[in-house]
């Protein structure tokens, strides 16, 4: 070693926090799971022996889980409290820590938490955004405008379509069916097109219909031009989805329910898979998301995003097969400089990290227990 060579200690993990809060939604979410007027999110961060801290937040649908996800949160801490700032690394070990109890459902949640907060802290610690460090370059992402829309009255959905029209210049924006009867579905087609004009129109059913169902409806709705299909019965039903997708045109999108690259792997291997979606806190965060749009890329699916946006705008400009990224602004209650869509797109700042900072004082409002 010369006299001005220097040995640097690699930064290790020092803390983990995570805090739960409940944030308002501008429009409720009512689909068959429930109606929300309130959003659970669970803060997380990681501090670092460097001073650095790293941030990520989580969507668990359920406020009464937020206790059990932290509290497995608090365990995968404890696994690497002391190690570097390696987020690969990292995501290894809690996968074999976890792996006697399960490495779905509450542990791949847990997982992912850590995963995002540990590579934001290794972005900002090389003072590059996320999508820099992965070799890519900030840049806008085609979104469609998912804050709205859902199964309530068909009387209001013309205005809310213009709405989220104007929102951020959107030319496509996303429709929640699966209503009792096919005619109500067909409404709810018309009242947004009348509302929002020329846009491109995906349809959730969100797992309302049985499979013959969802053969009958599906076929029903073919004539009328929609993007896609999402999830028309049980995300589970593999068989199901592959004979579905041979008996529909319009192809179907799923993924959102996918814990880890192996659920894309046994869709993929299915011919079940005609469009994909990844969720950030399922897929096993920003490394899970890397391992699934690698098998997207070999099988040549187009991956699309599920929530998080803050996060996977920076994602999808590194996978191959990016398509679709979906916009709500449900964690902006909280964040201290939440984005915002421009002619259709998010566009992440080139600023250290992946851009998720809490507004404290908003954090004390809606704060949990």
């Amino acid at each position: 070693m010369t006299a001005t060579e220097v040995m640097v200690e690699p930064a290790t993990l020092r803390a983990v926090r995570a805090r739960p809060v409940l944030v308002p939604l501008r429009r409720p979410v009512i689909a068959g799971i429930g109606r929300f007027d309130e959003w659970p999110l669970v803060l997380v961060d990681v501090e670092t022996s460097a001073g650095v801290t790293g941030s990520a937040y989580l969507a668990p649908y359920r406020a009464a889980a937020m206790p059990a996800i932290v509290a497995e949160i608090d365990d995968l801490a404890a696994v690497w409290r002391g190690k570097a700032i390696a987020p690969a690394d990292a995501f290894g070990v809690f996968g074999d820590a976890l792996n006697v109890v399960g490495i779905a459902g509450v542990s791949m949640i847990a997982r992912a938490a850590l995963d995002m907060a540990l590579w934001d802290a290794h972005a900002k610690a090389a003072g590059l955004p996320l999508v820099r460090l992965l070799g890519g370059t900030p840049g806008p992402v085609r979104a469609y405008n998912s804050n709205g829309l859902w199964r309530h009255e068909i009387a209001t959905l013309a205005e809310e379509a213009a709405q989220l029209r104007d929102e951020g210049g959107f030319t496509a924006m996303k429709l929640r069916l699966g209503h009792p009867s096919l005619r109500h579905d067909l409404d709810a087609i018309k009242a947004v097109r009348d509302g929002a004009g020329e846009v491109d129109l995906m349809v959730d059913f969100n797992q309302a219909l049985g499979y013959g169902d969802a053969i009958r409806r599906c076929h029903e709705l073919d004539e009328q031009g929609l993007y896609w299909f999402e999830e028309p019965i049980r995300y589970d039903n593999i068989e199901g989805y592959r004979h579905l997708a041979q008996r529909v045109r319009t192809p179907l999108q799923l993924g959102e329910n996918y814990y880890g690259a192996r659920d894309l792997f046994t869709f993929l291997r299915a011919g079940a898979v005609p469009y994909a979606m990844a969720d950030l806190m399922r897929i096993g965060g920003v490394s899970g998301w890397l391992r699934t749009a690698g098998l997207a890329a070999a099988a040549g699916t187009q991956l699309s995003n599920h929530l998080y946006p803050e996060i996977s705008a920076h994602l999808m400009r590194v996978t191959p097969t990016a398509h679709w990224l979906e916009w709500v602004d449900w964690a902006a209650p909280v964040l201290a400089e939440p984005l915002r869509p421009v002619d259709g797109c998010l566009t992440v700042r080139d600023a250290p990290g992946t851009g998720v900072a809490w507004d404290e004082t908003a954090v004390r409002k809606y704060a949990v227990g």
